[in-house]
């Protein structure tokens, strides 16, 4: 597989806030004329749910999935002063650096069953098992985080992913840890065998440069963490758990095949 490289822009123009969610991410505009979907280093969720984004971002679109490109964002001191909410300008001044933004995808449809969008059994069989992968506990029906846009499928929204990061003492031991709430997935009625699924990515993910893509976490992100003697040791504790969960994906996969038979 190719190496990671994230491009970073700068963010040049506020464009309109989101209210989506607790995060208030935005629409910005960023020096290369595009517009992205940003979110902030202060936000509520911190920066582990920037780390989370860029890293199960990058692996869904090393698995062949639709992910819109992720950038870094710079942004200064300055950006965004003419919003009048302060809700907003204590958030523009805590996220001051690096930010990571999303390609917006304008007029975007949320995805719904009603819609009969056309996707094969393997195609949903593969975006459960990736979630079950990186522990994504949204896409379910009340949360899809799934876009219709260009007549294709966009995976959106993984900060809430990869939650061990949040509590790091004994995570290489729960990297094996199956996921049950694959059973509440909005695309498991939809999918085909998970056991095949499981194959299939495994030998697609198996050339997968993991020390790469960790290194893709900018240092702002990371520290802080008494578990670990440097930065350094933190990003091979990425590695570690996501290669331990990748060779653990047995488990999660059965679970999820579990609930699949029990829903048909």
């Amino acid at each position: 597989m190719p190496p990671f490289s994230i491009r970073t822009v700068q963010a040049e123009r506020y464009v309109t806030p989101l209210r989506q969610g607790g995060s208030l991410p935005a629409v910005v505009e960023a020096d290369d004329g595009e517009q992205y979907v940003m979110k902030f280093a202060g936000a509520g969720q911190g920066r582990k749910a920037l780390i989370a984004e860029l890293l199960a971002g990058e692996i869904g679109r090393a698995l062949g999935l639709t992910v819109p490109e992720i950038v870094l964002i710079r942004m200064d001191e300055h950006f965004g002063r003419s919003e009048p909410d302060p809700e907003i300008q204590d958030l523009l001044r805590g996220s001051v650096g690096l930010n990571l933004g999303m390609a917006y995808l304008p007029g975007a449809l949320e995805y719904s069953a009603l819609l009969k969008f056309p996707l094969s059994p393997e195609q949903a069989a593969q975006i459960v098992w990736f979630d079950a992968l990186v522990t994504n506990v949204d896409r379910t029906p009340r949360n899809v985080n799934l876009l219709i846009w260009e007549q294709q499928l966009w995976l959106i929204d993984h900060g809430a992913s990869l939650y061990f990061h949040h509590n790091w003492p004994g995570y290489v031991e729960r990297a094996a840890n199956p996921f049950p709430m694959s059973r509440q997935h909005v695309l498991l009625p939809r999918a085909g065998d998970l056991l095949v699924a499981d194959q299939q990515a495994k030998a697609t993910l198996a050339g997968l440069d993991w020390a790469g893509l960790v290194a893709a976490i900018p240092d702002a992100w990371l520290g802080g963490e008494a578990i670990f003697a440097d930065i350094a040791a933190q990003r091979q504790g990425y590695v570690g758990y996501l290669t331990a969960r990748l060779a653990a994906s047995a488990v999660f996969a059965q679970e999820a095949e579990k609930g699949r038979k029990a829903n048909g």
